[in-house]
């Protein structure tokens, strides 16, 4: 079975979604599809299935510009958010264009048709040949298949249950339990609450080291009060507007003042604590925005610490016993439920080989030009997130770059494109920036790296990307075009 389109995106999460629509708005004369390997829509908000589960950004800017999020919340759920996903693909007809249960296994670009030729495994495992001009990778950056669980010591003496929030059980029941959360970072704090006030019998929060972590209103007042006098879209434009400066003004405030943006944050977490529990425990040893900041709604977490509902441990696991977890320090925490929210495993282009001419592509080694197109790969563009606002700012301006590029190509009757690496330009950091989160120093070997400067530096600033990747022009002596 052969199939043949212009472009290709593969998964059908936010990121290609946002592309698809996209492509259908500015390049109507192109055919695409989106190959997609799970059973439905929705990416992440698809797959985890958590107690709890929430966007870590706010949803003025985590959904689309193109579709506005026309409601109050703040933060919103996972199942929320993959109902507006669902409004999405029914509003732009998109249902007919996606190719469930259709797992891209392997993708060569033939320099001489200057076709990409993937092999696609479908729910039959039967093996259909796709080909496409150009390809758009949308799956994110980690493995759908296997979270990160580390092996802890005599884990197996363990007699209760112990699971990643990857992969939590449909029928789990935590209904009076103890149960110990491992982690310090968003799952582990959405987790912690949610449990606790589901009915688990107690919840105990046990991390390594501390995380930053903020309270953030559940209802946006701003966008409730201009709503009374605008219409819903002119408050959305509003809030959004205020949401990306205030989001860029916090994070350049963290870079230039770090301790006054420390001070500032831990006494905000002091005052929800109201001396019930421990500052250490929410006092890191690093800068804010060394890793991504948590966001609590409500302040849920600090509520059920404050009332006892669940308790917090900041201290090294030293080995697993029948019954829990014997501490470094001589404290056993009794559990009948572990959960390891222990982070993710990175995986870029959902497994898939990728080749030219049969020659293996090495990710590593590679730059984005203009934090889009790989790097000395035709007609291919890796569609990533920032690391310090939401995902969909960043993919959104991406996929119009990359609709700009395609028309470009078509006035001028290029079929190719490529980006030549300029190794002198290239460093040894990641492109999610100086991020010290594990999940992405474990990955470090595999992921795509940072240029010293412009177009090959991630600059994870929507403001001056978004007003790049508008105008910049194709006319660059690191860009080559042939027909």
């Amino acid at each position: 079975m052969e199939h043949h389109v212009d472009v290709l995106i593969i998964g059908a999460g936010i990121s290609g979604i946002g592309a698809a629509v996209h492509l259908q708005q500015s390049c109507p004369t192109l055919s695409f599809k989106i190959l997609e390997r799970r059973s439905n829509i929705g990416g992440t908000w698809d797959l985890f299935r958590y107690p709890g589960i929430r966007s870590d950004s706010d949803m003025s800017t985590l959904s689309y510009q193109f579709y506005p999020w026309l409601k109050s919340q703040t933060l919103a759920d996972g199942q929320s958010i993959q109902d507006y996903l669902e409004e999405v693909v029914d509003h732009y007809n998109l249902s007919t264009l996606i190719e469930f249960e259709k797992q891209v296994k392997a993708a060569n670009y033939d320099t001489q048709s200057k076709y990409w030729r993937l092999h696609v495994e479908n729910n039959k495992q039967q093996v259909e040949i796709w080909q496409a001009r150009f390809i758009m990778s949308c799956t994110g950056y980690y493995n759908y298949d296997q979270g990160y669980l580390p092996n802890f010591p005599q884990q197996d003496n363990f007699q209760g249950q112990l699971i990643h929030p990857q992969h939590w059980p449909a029928d789990l029941n935590y209904q009076n339990k103890k149960v110990v959360v491992i982690g310090s970072g968003a799952t582990a704090v959405t987790l912690v609450p949610a449990l606790a006030k589901s009915g688990a019998r107690h919840v105990t929060l046990l991390q390594r080291s501390p995380s930053y972590v903020a309270k953030v209103s559940a209802q946006d007042s701003t966008y409730q009060l201009l709503h009374q006098h605008l219409s819903a879209t002119w408050a959305y434009r509003f809030v959004r507007g205020r949401n990306i400066l205030l989001q860029r003004i916090i994070f350049q405030m963290a870079e230039s003042m770090p301790k006054l943006t420390k001070r500032l944050l831990l006494q905000s977490v002091e005052q929800e604590l109201q001396g019930k529990v421990d500052m250490r425990h929410f006092t890191p040893n690093y800068s804010p925005w060394d890793q991504r900041l948590c966001a609590v709604p409500e302040g849920d977490l600090f509520q059920v610490l404050r009332e006892g509902e669940a308790s917090i441990v900041t201290d090294h696991i030293n080995y697993f016993t029948p019954s829990g977890i014997q501490l470094r320090s001589g404290e056993h925490l009794d559990a009948d439920l572990i959960i390891s929210a222990t982070g993710l495993q990175i995986q870029l282009l959902g497994g898939l080989q990728l080749t030219i001419d049969h020659q293996p592509v090495n990710l590593g080694e590679k730059m984005l030009y203009q934090g889009v197109l790989l790097s000395d790969v035709p007609n291919f563009a890796l569609m990533i997130g920032y690391s310090n606002a939401s995902w969909t700012l960043k993919v959104d301006i991406a996929a119009q770059y990359v609709c700009r590029l395609l028309k470009y190509m078509h006035t001028h009757h290029h079929k190719e494109v490529v980006a030549h690496t300029d190794v002198q330009q290239r460093t040894q950091q990641g492109i999610m920036g100086k991020l010290s989160s594990g999940y992405l120093q474990r990955a470090t070997d595999i992921m795509p790296k940072q240029g010293k400067r412009l177009p090959w530096r991630i600059s994870h600033n929507y403001l001056l990307d978004k007003f790049i990747l508008k105008y910049v022009s194709f006319r660059d002596k690191n860009l080559s075009f042939r027909d």
